[in-house]
């Protein structure tokens, strides 16, 4: 299973950073959209559809905490997982996270085996990116 993912950050240089690190933690990846800041975020997901989002907290127009806010406004976004990635690492700031929405919380900088292990985490997926549910065999089938 791969999965289609939204780098939300305001620097260039990080999203790429993200993009290159997901790359080589061998987490499989289908599509990979970037934006600058919550309202390009948004807009992306107006168009396209997205597996998890990976956001900066500080960005200019719409932070990352606001773009939370609108998705859990909207049926078709509130579901959808956020990681936060930031340098911001205080307790106040992850619990305002997680009060927002976000299913996880990375503290930049980070390894790239902690990324990995965070979406596995948060997207129910074990080691090799795969659902507990991929694993039948074809005598399991349930209809």
């Amino acid at each position: 299973m791969s999965f289609n993912v939204l780098i939300v950050d305001d620097s260039f240089s990080m999203r790429s950073v993200i993009k290159k690190v997901l790359s080589l933690s061998g987490f499989r990846m289908d599509r990979c959209f970037d934006a600058g800041n919550g309202r390009e975020g948004l807009a992306v997901l107006e168009k396209e559809w997205v597996d998890i989002i990976l956001s900066d907290i500080n960005m200019p127009e719409m932070n990352g905490l606001e773009m939370l806010s609108r998705m859990k406004q909207n049926p078709v976004y509130q579901n959808i997982p956020v990681i936060v990635i930031s340098t911001e690492g205080s307790e106040e700031r992850v619990n305002e996270a997680f009060c927002n929405g976000a299913k996880g919380f990375i503290k930049k900088p980070f390894l790239p085996e902690d990324l990995k292990r965070t979406l596995h985490d948060v997207l129910g997926v074990d080691a090799d990116g795969n659902y507990a549910d991929d694993q039948k065999g074809s005598n399991d089938l349930d209809f």
